[in-house]
């Protein structure tokens, strides 16, 4: 079990650690809610959340299937509604680092869909996933 520790320190920011590792990373509101954009707030994590664990799963299903997507990146936007204010959108565009067959882009594709943080968003936030594969 994970447990994590988030402290107010004031400012509009947070401190958060990872008690295990000692990681600590941290939060401010963004610039339209009173922020400085000085780090990330609290729900660019949210949406850097579901980039890092596509691109885990990406990993674990490569080393499984015995290739690699070491180099790959992943650009999200994420798009705030308001009334209530949330994130109504992420738009995730994938850079593969090479040409995959198939085979292999079946199980990048399918990583992607099995991640646990993509399955935990709600429905209703849209996500907008688009593959991009360097040219041969």
């Amino acid at each position: 079990m994970t447990k994590i520790r988030t402290f107010y320190i004031g400012d509009l920011k947070t401190e958060a650690e990872h008690l295990k590792s000692g990681s600590k990373l941290m939060t401010e509101a963004p610039e339209d809610n009173n922020g400085k954009g000085e780090m990330f707030s609290p729900t660019d994590l949210f949406a850097t959340s579901l980039g890092s664990c596509m691109m885990t799963i990406m990993g674990i299903a490569a080393q499984v299937h015995g290739f690699s997507v070491d180099g790959m990146r992943i650009e999200t936007e994420k798009i705030m509604a308001s009334n209530p204010r949330r994130v109504a959108e992420l738009k995730l565009d994938i850079y593969l680092p090479q040409k995959y067959s198939e085979r292999e882009m079946r199980f990048i594709e399918s990583s992607v869909k099995t991640c646990p943080v993509a399955n935990s968003i709600h429905p209703d936030i849209i996500k907008t996933i688009t593959y991009h594969q360097p040219e041969e």
